[in-house]
């Protein structure tokens, strides 16, 4: 597991030179689905989906600002709304930043079917827009993520690896994102194609808006239909519906079995420490907000993506969008400190606080 963390963060590091140009270096050439050329002065709309998974407040809003005052030499302004899982919040958040006459917006979409009225009135506004972390609909001008569908596999790897020789023994359960969440049905997708065939998976949910109560529920079901004996692995997701899993686990009394998860949130990295939790997905936020921002800047003062975005990506309704799709890692506790304590999302005094210090000296992280 070690050398593949290693070999996907060399990948990550590659695409990072070859993608992460400042835009400043992005040449003069007119983009035209951009707006007119302007100078650092600028105004970004920032729309963030929701305040419940600690990293859009914690790391993607202030990471992104701070790029684009990087970028504009401290006169860029970014003006933020957090649509608190609400997709109409979102829409009329839309509005409201188009009256305000933003120059560009960034936009990480509650429901990316939802978002499409609005992204096209922001462009009938000659607003470019630009898809942050999910994949709108709609006539967006750029996007960036993670490979989500590498998220998947990871995920899936990583829980028949921890599995072994259990993997045939018994069932698992798949908790997956919400379906409104374009980015949820490609994690599953490649969650499929590693775990199909190799174990039998009991049940499986589409969990509603992600909320970690809903996987709770969830999970509550799938004990009561399987048996908790029957039961070997959980695919989660991501690491608020983990935490909601492992609440039921626990009440129901099943322990020591392998849960997966996604965003290498800080309870989620604590669980992982003790081993109620088996891996996370750790994905380079920093990287992610960097490249948006860098787009979002190009997009305003009408200058070219091409040293930004080597690739394209078709969503349901734009072929071709100038994208970047960052790698990720996967996070067991053999990698703790080379991956979130070497980049600065956490340190250890903060991972290993309190009851966590035990766990923390077993393993060697200090």
């Amino acid at each position: 597991m070690r050398r593949a963390a290693v070999a996907i963060a060399a990948g990550a590091m590659a695409v990072s030179l070859a993608a992460c140009g400042s835009a400043k270096e992005s040449g003069d050439k007119a983009d035209t689905t951009g707006s007119a050329k302007k100078g650092d002065d600028i105004k970004v709309g920032l729309l963030l989906p929701e305040n419940a998974t600690a990293r859009y407040e914690k790391f993607d809003r202030p990471l992104i600002d701070k790029k684009v005052k990087e970028l504009t030499n401290g006169k860029g302004e970014v003006v933020y709304a957090n649509a608190k899982q609400d997709a109409s919040t979102q829409n009329q958040q839309v509005d409201t930043m188009v009256t305000n006459k933003v120059d560009v917006l960034i936009v990480d979409a509650v429901d990316s079917k939802a978002i499409a009225g609005s992204v096209k009135k922001a462009k009938d506004a000659g607003i470019p827009v630009v898809a942050y972390d999910r994949l709108a609909e709609g006539p967006i001008d750029a996007y960036t993520s993670f490979d989500n569908v590498t998220v998947g596999k990871t995920q899936g790897e990583a829980l028949l690896k921890a599995l072994g020789g259990k993997a045939k023994d018994g069932q698992i359960v798949m908790m997956n994102g919400s379906s409104t969440d374009p980015n949820a049905a490609q994690f599953k997708q490649g969650a499929h194609s590693v775990l199909d065939g190799k174990v039998k998976i009991g049940r499986e949910y589409d969990t509603k808006e992600w909320k970690p109560e809903n996987a709770n529920a969830n999970m509550e079901g799938a004990i009561s239909a399987l048996g908790k004996d029957k039961i070997v692995g959980v695919y989660s997701a991501n690491d608020g519906m983990a935490g909601g899993i492992i609440t039921a686990l626990k009440a129901a009394g099943i322990d020591n079995i392998p849960v997966t998860g996604q965003d290498a949130e800080l309870a989620g990295v604590q669980r992982i420490v003790t081993g109620e939790q088996y891996m996370s997905v750790y994905k380079p936020y920093p990287q992610e907000a960097d490249v948006a921002a860098e787009m979002a800047v190009a997009l305003a003062q009408g200058k070219s993506l091409d040293s930004i975005a080597k690739d394209k990506v078709d969503s349901p309704t734009t072929k071709a969008v100038p994208s970047v799709l960052v790698p990720v890692v996967s996070l067991t506790k053999d990698n703790i400190n080379d991956t979130v304590i070497k980049d600065g999302i956490y340190t250890v005094n903060e991972i290993c606080a309190g009851k966590y210090k035990a766990a923390c000296d077993k393993i060697g992280l200090k």
